[in-house]
């Protein structure tokens, strides 16, 4: 492959000022498909969920999923869009193979939402308002399959295989006004935004936005100008951005790719790129010359949309608390700093922990163990914290457990490591691995003697007056039980034999 030119970051903003626009591609989480009654349902064989209308077979007819509708005009209004009184569909006419009717149903220029804007917080606290220009429902298309290659794209493959299980999936589709003014920090406000925008639908409910599943993927369009200019220049498409690090990463490189190109003398050619996960970079796809002519059309097959205005204001009145009110609502509830706050939204914790509150754990302990042993445990699993194997309920368990001093933070960590192995709940792991503190006074204390016994120059120092070395007969005492002792405990317990106060 090519080896790809690049200006460093710090040149290439020192000349252009790019400009950005994000489209985000939602799939929502309807049970029958956009304008059939397939399911939606993943997982299934192969063309199983298909008919006559997704199918684009002759004689068959669209109708519109009213939950669709529903779920496009809540998520315009958390947008802070304008709601259309009157919309319509129209088709998209282009081939491609995994389109069987040919065109795409879609909307044009009568959207079902308009004009609004989502305020971003970025990692230092700073505010970025990002101006959407519309949000509009469509189908999504069947899924392409290219085998025999190497990298799993038409290029080089033998043959393709087409599965139209997708075909007609309700989509909604977010554009994004052009972004300016964000200069250096661009490809900050690209990650903060689509960020924000999947918890906002999430919050919703009209999806669940897991991006590495494709249910939300964004396209970052990116030119640049040279400094103190308004002209726009010429735009790249990276397609199908399926992460919120890699949107970042896809707009850093093509400001350094725009950058070296034009810093030469080149030109920007207006193209769609391919995103590549493992080293960031971006490659050609497909060449964009001039603008595509569609040739929209309303859609004959399916009535306007008029969604009346009391609906829209019953949805209205019914839209969830907004994510970033929340956060900062539970941030000065929990007592964190908007950097902590970040580290939580950035492990997608936030919801398991105020989950794990409801079970009855401090908020303290529910942070701790959701940010900590669970966190790392997904880190290294390469999951998000809400899918690995243990619920809000067993991890109040667990701080419920260390709280009565039946667990040390040791033990705890066992519990939590046996309960995601599948051994059960975490009463079950304690009583299974033997895992109680060792609270019987008479053990601790034959315990600490030993100890005691073991290192009398250490219980000297202690007895002279230098108290910190009773950490040494303390670790003595947590290995010979196993770490099951209560650490405090044991520690009074040195002291009151060596007749030393704390």
């Amino acid at each position: 492959m090519t080896v790809t030119e690049l200006l460093s970051y710090e040149d290439a903003l020192a000349s252009y000022d790019p400009v950005m626009g994000l489209e985000v591609h939602v799939e929502l989480g309807t049970k029958t498909k956009m304008f059939c009654g397939c399911s939606t349902e993943l997982g299934a064989e192969p063309n199983s969920q298909t008919c006559p209308t997704c199918l684009g077979l002759p004689g068959s007819l669209p109708v519109v999923n009213a939950t669709g509708v529903e779920s496009a005009i809540k998520i315009g209004l958390a947008l802070n869009c304008e709601i259309a009184e009157w919309c319509r569909f129209a088709r998209k006419n282009y081939f491609y193979p995994d389109m069987p009717k040919n065109f795409q149903t879609s909307q044009y220029d009568e959207p079902i939402a308009y004009n609004g804007y989502l305020d971003v917080q970025l990692e230092d606290g700073e505010v970025f308002r990002v101006e959407i220009e519309r949000a509009h429902m469509e189908e999504d298309t069947g899924k392409s399959l290219h085998v025999g290659g190497a990298t799993g794209r038409i290029h080089g493959a033998s043959h393709s295989l087409l599965d139209y299980n997708r075909a007609g999936i309700p989509l909604i589709e977010i554009v994004t006004k052009p972004i300016v003014g964000a200069g250096s920090r661009a490809p900050e406000v690209a990650k903060a935004y689509v960020a924000e925008l999947r918890e906002l639908i999430k919050a919703l409910g009209v999806s669940e936005a897991r991006m590495d599943k494709g249910q939300m993927r964004c396209d970052v369009n990116l030119s640049l100008r040279p400094n103190g200019t308004e002209e726009f220049g010429t735009r790249s498409e990276t397609k199908n951005v399926n992460s919120l690090r890699s949107v970042e990463r896809a707009a850093r490189f093509e400001i350094q790719r725009h950058a070296a190109v034009l810093s030469s003398g080149g030109t920007i050619v207006q193209e769609t790129r391919h995103f590549h996960e493992d080293d960031g970079s971006t490659t050609s796809g497909r060449i964009k010359d001039n603008a595509e002519d569609y040739r929209y059309f309303p859609e004959p097959d399916l009535v306007p949309v008029a969604p009346s205005r009391e609906w829209v204001e019953e949805l209205r009145a019914g839209l969830p608390e907004m994510p970033r009110v929340r956060r900062n609502r539970l941030r000065e509830e929990w007592g964190v700093s908007e950097h902590d706050m970040q580290s939580i939204l950035n492990a997608g914790a936030v919801d398991s922990i105020v989950a794990t509150i409801e079970e009855g754990a401090d908020p303290a302990a529910a942070r701790k163990w959701w940010m900590g042993e669970l966190a790392r445990n997904a880190n290294e699993q390469g999951v998000s914290v809400d899918e690995l194997p243990i619920t809000p309920a067993q991890v109040a368990r667990v701080a419920a457990l260390v709280a009565a001093g039946d667990l040390n933070d040791k033990l705890a960590r066992q519990v939590i490591e046996g309960v995601l192995a599948g051994e059960g709940a975490p009463d079950e792991v304690v009583e299974k691995r033997g895992l109680k503190v060792v609270s019987d006074e008479g053990a601790l204390g034959a315990a600490v003697d030993e100890a005691i016994a073991g290192n009398p120059a250490i219980a000297d120092k202690i007895r002279g007056g230098k108290v910190a070395a009773v950490g040494a007969l303390v670790g003595a005492v947590m290995k010979t039980t196993r770490g099951q002792a209560d650490a405090a405990r044991v520690k009074e317990l040195i002291l009151e034999k060596l007749g030393v106060s704390a």
